[in-house]
């Protein structure tokens, strides 16, 4: 008899199959949002100052920072493009130090045309924007206008408020 039971146990067995599941229901709730940055707005029409037969010729933009935000948060950039191109950062150019704050608490950036002489050819038309760079590198859109040199010693010379 003791063959007998070694020898059942010797011998597979044919695996039935079975059909295993689980489930589970679990209620998860969020939320997903955008961060979005305030953007500086112009607070009157910039100016083109021609100087003296085109020395000293400049740009003044008047701006005000969003609540919250310091000049250290703002940023230039320009292109030769216009509206639609890539704006790159004015090289050459501080923010601070060509920024004036006003009475009033806005701000006025003066920006040198010689600075701008090697971007502005006869006739052609600079764009200059300012934005605010907020937490996580989060980018505001940007205040912007757009100058014209004009053709000889900056006489013809204009600027206007894009934004």
């Amino acid at each position: 008899m003791p063959v007998l039971l070694c020898g059942g146990l010797a011998l597979p067995r044919l695996a039935e199959a079975t059909e295993a599941g689980w489930a589970r229901t679990v209620a998860v709730k969020g939320e997903a949002g955008a961060m979005t940055v305030p953007a500086p707005a112009l607070t009157r029409a910039c100016e083109f100052r021609p100087g003296l037969l085109g020395i000293g010729a400049r740009v003044l933009i008047h701006w005000r920072l969003p609540a919250g935000y310091a000049l250290a948060d703002a940023e230039v950039q320009a292109s030769t493009s216009g509206l639609g191109s890539v704006l790159a950062p004015l090289t050459g150019f501080s923010l601070s130090s060509n920024t004036a704050q006003n009475s009033d608490g806005t701000l006025t950036t003066t920006v040198p045309a010689n600075l701008l002489g090697g971007l502005l050819g006869l006739g052609s038309e600079l764009e200059i924007a300012i934005g605010v760079v907020g937490p996580g590198g989060w980018t505001s859109s940007r205040a912007s206008i757009a100058t014209n040199a004009g053709l000889i010693a900056g006489l013809g010379g204009t600027c206007r408020n894009l934004s």
